[in-house]
């Protein structure tokens, strides 16, 4: 029988979990509730106790709740629930994750539900769903879902969110997915709206050469969710055109890297072809939106939502410094493409956001602190749009996936 495991606070939400569990299993669902509460007694019975999850990360219950800090006993039973969690999973007795909560009760929740792997059915009922949820989303699949009142007692509303929210979490975990045939090896590529033409190209040259290629979005949680399937063992070789989401990491802007952006292909010893794509662009969102610091550079109006700015000589050379360290950290075969006439489709000779003495900076310092004992460089008299690049770029990939295999 499929089970959902429900994390929460049964001190402060232990009858609605029971609610909930009590739907979920109408749905022929088995539950295992597990309580991550610390203060009060648990209003209702947990599968697996305080006393455990505290356990799990050699903690004490009691102790927690003596010290009086409420910060560091939440940080302490989100890393205990997190524990259990992966530990259910592996034991086969995990086959979707729920929780019910407000702000701090999502925050420990959907800790232990980012500690899963990609693919694993995630679903928090939470009152701060209707805002920013990038902080209990981060980079994997947890899906949110507002609970439009406050999570304090059954009524009219919310026992008709908690039984959706039953019917979602029994729905997913009995869902499979049918076989899509051939399971061909994965390859994962970085893209932006300026680098499409060059990812697509190599996409589908991949493609004919027998591969999946999985395309993310670089914006910044585009980025981390490659770099978390990544980790999760799935991937084959990287394809990373498209580093963009270091500028705003340098700049402040709002689509920044990841703090393992580009690491984590290196510190598994797969095969990657890295290049710089969109490292000529910040990203803000309207053109009101922008620092009043930033007022005087070279500013683009993307769309009515985004306005890009143009990365100065400083702010390249810093981003170079960082993607030469992160390449020289790699253990596995690791290849640089160096587009020399543009590292965008606006960054083209002609273009708002042609510059050569930023290109300069950014070429030279990557000359300067690049070790190439250990990372191949392939500077190429071509933008990073055109065909001819981007198919050198598949096909060298192609050649160490082969040699690496």
């Amino acid at each position: 029988m499929p089970t959902v495991v429900l994390v929460g606070t049964l001190d402060t939400k232990g009858r609605e979990y029971a609610y909930l569990a009590d739907r979920i299993r109408e749905h022929g669902v088995d539950v295992v509730i597990v309580d991550a509460g610390i203060v009060g007694e648990p209003l209702s019975r947990p599968d697996v106790t305080r006393e455990e999850v505290a356990a799990a990360v050699g903690a004490d219950v009691e102790g927690l709740a003596a010290a009086g800090d409420r910060g560091a006993a939440v940080e302490t039973m989100s890393r205990g629930a997190a524990e259990v969690v992966r530990r259910l999973h592996d034991e086969g007795r995990l086959d979707a994750v729920g929780g019910l909560g407000g702000s701090g009760g999502s925050a420990l929740a959907t800790y232990a539900m980012r500690q899963l792997p990609i693919g694993v059915p995630k679903l928090m009922v939470s009152t701060v769903a209707s805002g920013d949820t990038s902080p209990y989303v981060g980079s994997v699949d947890v899906t949110m879902m507002y609970s439009v009142v406050d999570i304090s007692g059954v009524n009219q509303i919310s026992a008709r969110i908690m039984a959706n929210a039953a019917g979602a979490l029994a729905g997913m975990a009995k869902a499979t997915v049918p076989p899509l045939g051939e399971e061909k090896p994965l390859i994962v590529a970085s893209m932006f709206g300026v680098t499409t033409p060059c990812v697509t190209t190599a996409r589908e040259h991949l493609e004919e050469l027998g591969y999946e290629v999985l395309v993310f979005h670089q914006t910044g949680a585009g980025g981390g969710s490659m770099e978390e399937l990544i980790k999760a063992g799935f991937i084959t070789g990287a394809l990373d055109v498209t580093t963009t989401e270091f500028c705003d990491q340098v700049a402040g802007g709002v689509l920044a890297a990841v703090p393992d952006r580009l690491e984590s292909a290196g510190r598994l010893g797969i095969p990657q072809v890295v290049s710089l794509g969109a490292l000529d662009m910040v990203n803000f969102g309207p053109m009101e939106t922008v620092p009043e610091r930033y007022r005087d550079r070279n500013l683009y109006v993307h769309n009515p939502t985004i306005t890009l700015m143009r990365t100065t000589p400083d702010e390249c050379r810093q981003i170079a410094e960082i993607i030469a360290r992160k390449l020289n950290a790699a253990i596995g075969p690791t290849v640089l493409f160096v587009p020399l006439r543009g590292v965008s489709m606006i960054a083209v000779e002609g273009q708002v956001f042609h510059d050569p003495e930023a290109d300069d900076a950014l070429l030279s310092t990557l000359r300067e602190h690049l070790d190439t004992s250990k990372v191949e460089v392939h500077e190429v008299d071509a933008d990073v749009n055109d065909p001819e690049f981007a198919l050198a770029m598949a096909n060298r990939l192609h050649e160490l996936i082969q040699v690496a295999r």
